[in-house]
């Protein structure tokens, strides 16, 4: 299976040849002098603390500080002696968690940051308190929870929310080129690591001073979603992603809680059907036929939506799950009645959801909104049609923090911006 879909991406590079840095889709990941700890594996930092002459022991203390306890130093791994941690940094060995270094916070409480690699490249996470309701519906504890938060809606934390969910970037920039995606715009610069990728994560809970598996949080709630659906396509990334999910696992994140993104990588989601462990998956559909997804999604031209569509049934699914299609809304080019009926005969007897998403428009890009009634029909067929369908709330508008608006926010001088 890895042949093959190294031969599919092989192919997939030179179909988008227009985008100017693809280059670097499968190269190196990062090109820093430090040996960062964030990101081994149990085997690795054994293998770091034996190196070192230590007893293996020390190892479990470090995967318990770097993972647990989320430590962004070494400094401050007091459970290591002093002197352990002296010989660490000697030997160049540095935590490595990637830092905010922009802030941005929206009207309603969502917060994009900037994250800054070590080797200087940047992507943009994003914070949504109390979620976008992406999880509706899907069949696990987090959709369970949040139907019961809104059952009891005046039932609330302290700080005016139970949850949060965590949008992640899997690569810089993005070679899918997706016509009506911001960070499309911004082309393919390189994969993330899995250490940066849960790295994101990691940066953030402490922003947040998140304390998970402790029932409440320090500052803030302890149930965290997180979503793969930032910068980048990360069945592009595979083998960094899915190690990532197992980084974030040893974090106390269940991948139950965790849902991956993809705009339809034909070979990955068969790959991902094999995996032991693995999150929910969404696909982005976001067309009723080839014809329409082909002219916005240029991915299509490799991978048509039946193949797709078998990759998708080819996932066993528990007895409550449902695969996410994801379906965003281009106001005259897929929001119609016609398409509509389209889209439910594509998904007829498959154990499948739809959101919809209102499409967030950027600068440049040459698609507008639909109109509320045409969502309103659209949703009420679907339903009608026997495909629970729920339209996502759109987080961050206004600080290009919504599905679809994330870019390097690099103009001007990068100063953290501080949070209420």
């Amino acid at each position: 299976m890895r042949m093959n879909l190294d031969r599919s991406l092989s192919g997939f590079m030179w179909l988008e040849s227009d985008v100017a840095t693809n280059s670097g889709l499968m190269g190196d990941t990062t090109q820093c002098d430090a040996k960062l700890l964030f990101g081994m594996m149990p085997e690795e930092l054994r293998a770091v603390v034996v190196g070192l002459g230590l007893p293996k022991y020390r190892a479990a203390q470090l995967a318990d500080a770097l993972y647990k306890q989320r430590v962004p130093s070494l400094d401050e791994i007091t459970t290591l002696p002093a002197e352990l941690r002296q010989r660490l940094a000697a030997q160049g060995y540095a935590v490595g968690l990637p830092q905010i270094a922009q802030a941005t916070l929206s009207v309603d409480g969502t917060e994009r940051y900037l994250m800054r690699m070590a080797d200087g490249e940047t992507v943009e996470t994003v914070w949504m308190p109390d979620g976008d309701g992406g999880e509706r519906g899907d069949g696990s504890q987090a959709a369970l929870e949040e139907e019961a938060d809104e059952a009891i809606a005046n039932d609330k934390e302290q700080d005016g929310y139970k949850r949060a969910t965590i949008c992640i970037s899997s690569q810089v920039g993005c070679a899918v080129n997706c016509r009506f995606c911001l960070t499309a715009r911004l082309g393919m610069r390189r994969n993330l690591t899995a250490g940066e990728i849960a790295g994101q994560v990691a940066a953030v809970l402490n922003r947040q001073r998140v304390r998970i598996g402790s029932g409440r949080g320090v500052e803030r709630p302890s149930r965290i979603n997180l979503v793969f659906m930032g910068m980048g396509e990360p069945f592009l990334n595979y083998d960094a992603f899915m190690r990532s999910v197992h980084l974030l696992r040893a974090m106390g994140i269940p991948e139950s809680r965790m849902t991956v993104s993809t705009s339809g990588i034909e070979p990955a989601i068969r790959r991902f059907a094999a995996e032991p462990v693995r999150p929910k998956l969404a696909l982005s559909l976001n067309a009723p036929n080839d014809a329409v997804r082909q002219r916005i999604m240029p991915v299509t031209r490799k991978w048509k939506i039946a193949a797709l569509l078998d990759a998708l049934r080819a996932i066993p699914l528990g007895k409550r799950e449902y695969v996410t299609i994801e379906y965003v809304l281009l106001g005259g080019v897929n929001d119609q009645p016609h398409h509509a009926r389209e889209v439910l005969a594509l998904l007829a007897g498959m154990k499948a959801k739809v959101n919809l998403i209102v499409w967030n428009p950027g600068p440049g890009i040459d698609f507008r909104e639909p109109a509320p009634e045409d969502v309103a029909v659209f949703h009420r067929m679907l339903i009608d049609g026997g495909i629970p369908t729920f339209t996502r709330k759109p987080r961050g508008r206004d600080i290009y923090a919504a599905c679809g608006q994330l870019k390097r926010t690099v103009d001007g001088p990068e100063l953290l911006v501080e949070l209420r």
